[in-house]
C-alpha cells in the first residue's frame, strides 16, 4: 500500500520537492541578506543608532520582499491541498482504480488512512519547514520592526502554517471524495482555503481576546508609539495609523478630543492661531488633547498562534471525520 501510494504521487512529489527546494534556497539567501544589512545598519552602526531609525531602515529595505515571501509561504498549503490532497481520492474515483485496492484484503478506511498518513504528513512537514525557515531568516528584521501581527507576517511564521497545511490538505481530500471530480475539487480547495484566510485575518483573529483600550495624551503620539498621519481637517482632528511596538493596533483612525471629550475642530485650531499659537502640537497639548485606540498587546502573539493553529487543526479533524464516515457508506 505504501509503495502504491508512492507510485501514484511520485510525479507531484518530485516537482513539488523541486519547487520547495528552490524556495528554501531563496530563503537562505534572504537570511544572509537580512543579517548582513542588520549588522551594517544596526549592530555596527556608529551614528543615528536609534530603534526608530533601525525600524525605518529595515522596513524600507525588506518590507515588500518579506510580504511577497509571506504570500509564498501562505500559498504553499493551498497548492499542496489542491495538487496533492484534491486528486488523492477524486482521481482514483474518476478512473476507477480504487476498485483494485478495495477488492483486496485492504479495508477502505485503512486505504484512506495510509494515504493520509504518507501524503498528508509529508505536506504538513513541507509547509511547516518552509514557514520555520522563513521565521528563522527574518529574525533580525522582526526584532527591529517588531510588527509580527500584520497579515502576511502572522500567517507565515511559526505555528500557524502547520495548521493551514493540515486544513488545506483535509479540504482537498474531503471535497475530492464528495465531488469525485479532480478539477472541481482542486478549484474548490483553492477557493475554500482563500476564504478561510480572509475570514480568519479580518473577522476572527482580531477577536481571539478582548482588545485593550488605552487613552493617550496627544503629547505621547510620537513617544508611546508612532503615527502615519497626525492632523486636522473639516471632520476634525485625528491620528491615523497609530502603531505601538509589537502590538496589533485595531483602530485605524482615532479622533483627537479635548478635555470635554469633544473632537477638536478646525475652529479651535484657528483660535489657537489667532492667539499666536501656530504649532498644531502645541495647540492640541494646550487643549488637553487625548486620543483612544484599541489594540492586542504584543505578549498575546503566541496565544494567538496557538489559537489559530488549533482552529485549523480542529476544522481538519472535522473534515477528515466526514471523509472516513463517507467513504465506506457513499462510495461504490
Amino acid at each position: 500500500m505504501i509503495w502504491l501510494t508512492w507510485r501514484q504521487m511520485r510525479t507531484q512529489t518530485i516537482w513539488t520537492t523541486g519547487l520547495l527546494a528552490a524556495a528554501a534556497a531563496y530563503l537562505l539567501w534572504l537570511a544572509w541578506a537580512i543579517r548582513d544589512y542588520y549588522d551594517l545598519n544596526v549592530t555596527n552602526c556608529t551614528s543615528e543608532c536609534t530603534a526608530d531609525n533601525a525600524r525605518r531602515l529595515m522596513s524600507q529595505q525588506f518590507e515588500l520582499t518579506l510580504m511577497l515571501a509571506g504570500m509564498l509561504v501562505i500559498a504553499v498549503p493551498a497548492f499542496i491541498g489542491a495538487f496533492w490532497g484534491a486528486p488523492l481520492i477524486s482521481r482514483e474515483l474518476e478512473t476507477g482504480t480504487h476498485r483494485l485496492a478495495w477488492t483486496q484484503t485492504i479495508t477502505r478506511t485503512h486505504w484512506l488512512a495510509v494515504k493520509l498518513t504518507i501524503v498528508g504528513g509529508a505536506s504538513i512537514l513541507a509547509s511547516g519547514a518552509l514557514a520555520l525557515l522563513l521565521t528563522w531568516a527574518t529574525e533580525p528584521y522582526d526584532a527591529a520592526v517588531d510588527n509580527r501581527f500584520t497579515a502576511f507576517t502572522f500567517a507565515a511564521r511559526n505555528l500557524a502554517p502547520f495548521g493551514y497545511a493540515a486544513l488545506a490538505f483535509s479540504i482537498g481530500i474531503t471535497v475530492g471524495l464528495l465531488t469525485r471530480r479532480t478539477l472541481v475539487a482542486m478549484a474548490a480547495t483553492m477557493i475554500a482555503f482563500l476564504l478561510f484566510q480572509i475570514l480568519m485575518a479580518n473577522a476572527l483573529r482580531p477577536h481571539f481576546a478582548e482588545p485593550v483600550t488605552a487613552t493617550y495624551e496627544f503629547a505621547e503620539v510620537h513617544t508611546a508609539g508612532s503615527a502615519d498621519t497626525v492632523g486636522i481637517g473639516p471632520d476634525g482632528a485625528a491620528v491615523q495609523g497609530f502603531l505601538l511596538p509589537g502590538a496589533w493596533v485595531l483602530t485605524d483612525t482615532a479622533p483627537v478630543v479635548d478635555t470635554t471629550g469633544t473632537q477638536i475642530t478646525m475652529e479651535q485650531f484657528e483660535t489657537c492661531e489667532a492667539n499666536g499659537v501656530t504649532d498644531m502640537d502645541e495647540c492640541f497639548t494646550g487643549l488637553g488633547a487625548t486620543f483612544t485606540v484599541q489594540y492586542q498587546p504584543a505578549d498575546r502573539y503566541w496565544t494567538f498562534q496557538w489559537i489559530e493553529a488549533g482552529i485549523a487543526l480542529a476544522l481538519s479533524g472535522i473534515l477528515l471525520a466526514i471523509a472516513f464516515w463517507k467513504l465506506p457508506r457513499g462510495v461504490n
